[in-house]
C-alpha cells in the first residue's frame, strides 16, 4: 500500500515537472540570462583561471551540516575542486569533520562539438573520511566517486542528468551505490531562477536506497547568487532544508 502511495505521489511530481517545462521552455530558450556565471546551473563549469566559491549551510534528520568548496578552471574543459565538510549532531555524539573532498570535471563535449548541442562530462573524485562517528554514508569513511553528465542548455534552460557511482572500502560498513539524477533549471529573468530533479539511489545495502526531491530558488546579483533549497527523501521520509552563497571571481 505505501509503495502504491508513494508510486503516486513520485507521478504527480513528474507530470508538474512537465507541465513546468512545456510552459517555461519555449519562453525562456530565446531569453539571455548569462549562462557563463550561472554557477547553479546543473552543466555549469568553470572556465580558464576562474575561482569558485561555495559556502552552504544545511539542516535535516536532527544534523546541521556545514560546508565550504573552492573550485579552479585549469582551461575551459578541466576544472578541480576541494571541498570541506562539518557536521553537528543535536541527538547523538556525531559531531566532526565528516569528509575532506577532492573531485574535478572535464568536459568531452560541449555544445558547439555536435550538430545536437549536447554536453557531456566526466566527473570523479574522491572523499577522505573524518570522524569515525559519522554516520555512513555521509563519508566517515574514504570513498571514491566516477560519474557521467550530460544535457542540452539554452539561454533560459537547462536539462541534465548524472549516472555517479560511489565506493567505500570498510571491512565492516563497506559499500557501493549509484545515483541517477535528472534536473532542469529555469532562468526566470536577470535575476530569478528554479531549478527542481531527483536523485535516485541504489545501493548495495537496502537500508542506503533513497530517492530525494530536490528543489532550489536562486538569486543571483552580479557574480554572487545566493540559494535556497527544500529536500524531500520519500524512502525514510526524511526532509532536509538549507541555504548556500556561490561566488565566481
Amino acid at each position: 500500500m505505501f509503495g502504491r502511495a508513494k508510486g503516486c505521489h513520485m507521478k504527480q511530481v513528474f507530470n508538474i515537472f512537465a507541465v513546468l517545462a512545456f510552459l517555461f521552455v519555449p519562453n525562456l530558450a530565446r531569453a539571455d540570462y548569462g549562462i557563463e556565471t550561472d554557477t547553479s546551473d546543473p552543466l555549469f563549469i568553470l572556465r580558464d583561471d576562474a575561482i569558485l566559491s561555495k559556502t552552504d549551510i544545511s539542516y535535516g534528520h536532527d544534523i546541521l551540516r556545514l560546508g565550504q568548496e573552492f573550485g579552479y578552471g585549469l582551461n575551459d574543459r578541466l576544472s578541480i575542486s576541494g571541498r570541506v565538510h562539518y557536521q553537528i549532531d543535536f541527538v547523538d555524539d556525531a559531531d566532526g569533520f565528516s569528509s575532506i573532498d577532492l573531485g574535478g570535471t572535464y568536459r568531452m563535449a560541449r555544445a558547439d562539438d555536435n550538430n545536437a548541442k549536447l554536453i557531456s562530462d566526466v566527473i570523479a573524485g574522491f572523499r577522505f573520511g573524518g570522524s569515525k562517528h559519522v554516520r555512513t554514508p555521509w563519508f566517515a569513511d574514504s570513498s571514491y566517486y566516477a560519474g557521467l553528465r550530460f544535457g542540452r542548455q539554452w539561454a533560459g534552460v537547462s536539462l541534465a542528468a548524472t549516472i555517479k557511482s560511489t565506493w567505500i572500502f570498510d571491512d565492516t560498513r563497506g559499500m557501493s551505490y549509484i545515483d541517477f539524477i535528472p534536473e532542469s533549471y529555469f532562468r526566470i529573468d536577470q535575476m530569478w531562477r528554479v531549478g527542481g530533479g531527483f536523485t535516485f539511489r541504489k545501493s548495495t545495502n537496502p537500508h542506503y536506497n533513497q530517492e530525494w526531491l530536490n528543489l532550489k530558488g536562486v538569486a543571483q546579483f552580479g557574480r554572487t547568487q545566493y540559494v535556497a533549497h527544500f529536500d524531500y527523501e520519500f524512502e525514510h521520509e526524511e526532509v532536509q532544508i538549507g541555504a548556500k552563497v556561490n561566488i565566481l571571481f
